[in-house]
């Protein structure tokens, strides 16, 4: 069985919210359930709207599909969420240079399938923390290269450059992961909001002190506010409980 809390907060320095966040426990479409963060970018309506409709594009497309391999599905779906969100702007010169990142994954029975493109991070977490998805990132390349050290990109002062997004070209190539899992894993799903604002090993202290997921989700807003709350933030956590059900994950 899974359960999952998520939120939204418009954090310490910004004027709107452009981060969107989606989760459903229940089948959409062909996939048995799905989960997703999204961060826009552009001037506050755009970065808004570049957020909102490219999940709702993402659903909707999930839910149109004919293909059963969750890859697949999420796969087409973001093509077809780039594809709209390009036209949006295309239709309309007050969006012109709007994207988002995205993050997305659903779990079936004993795998979680995730697609990623930009920033916005899939950890998951048991007796320690373990980055699934991969930063599209000029620091992040950079770090991948050799050029500057893990903890240099935290403070480069290009570290929010994006070098993949929805919305920015024809062309999405976001990366794909499967992973197999356990009972009571946790898989947190988040804007970097919460990943410039607050460590990764604070983010595992937190979990770990936490009673249950809602209280973790609102722990980890409020350490990103008390850590200046620089950006939005957009949490998800999801918990596989024990007793999963091949109908319901």
């Amino acid at each position: 069985m899974l359960i999952a809390f998520s939120k939204t907060d418009v954090g310490k320095k910004r004027k709107t919210n452009q981060d969107f966040v989606y989760t459903h426990e229940q089948p959409v479409g062909n996939l048995p359930n799905l989960f997703v963060v999204a961060d826009g970018m552009g001037g506050h309506r755009a970065g808004d709207y570049a957020s909102r409709h490219t999940v709702e594009n993402l659903v909707e497309a999930i839910e149109e599909s004919t293909e059963t391999d969750p890859i697949k599905i999420l796969g087409n779906a973001i093509t077809i969420a780039n594809e709209k969100l390009l036209q949006a702007a295309r239709d309309h010169k007050e969006l012109t240079g709007m994207g988002t990142t995205l993050v997305a994954c659903t779990i079936k029975g004993n795998y979680l399938y995730a697609a990623n493109i930009g920033d916005s991070r899939l950890y998951l977490i048991n007796r320690r923390i373990r980055q699934i998805s991969r930063d599209h990132s000029l620091v992040a390349e950079m770090v991948r290269v050799g050029e500057i050290r893990p903890d240099e990109a935290k403070r480069h002062p290009d570290r929010n450059v994006i070098t993949r997004a929805i919305g920015i070209t024809k062309e999405v190539n976001p990366d794909f992961f499967e992973l197999k899992i356990q009972d009571e894993d946790l898989f947190l799903l988040t804007s970097d909001g919460l990943t410039n604002m607050v460590e990764d090993e604070m983010i595992f202290r937190i979990v770990q002190s936490s009673r249950d997921i809602v209280e973790m989700v609102e722990s980890l807003v409020k350490q990103a506010n008390l850590n200046g709350g620089q950006d939005n933030i957009g949490v998800v956590m999801i918990q596989n409980k024990k007793g999963e059900s091949e109908g319901i994950c």
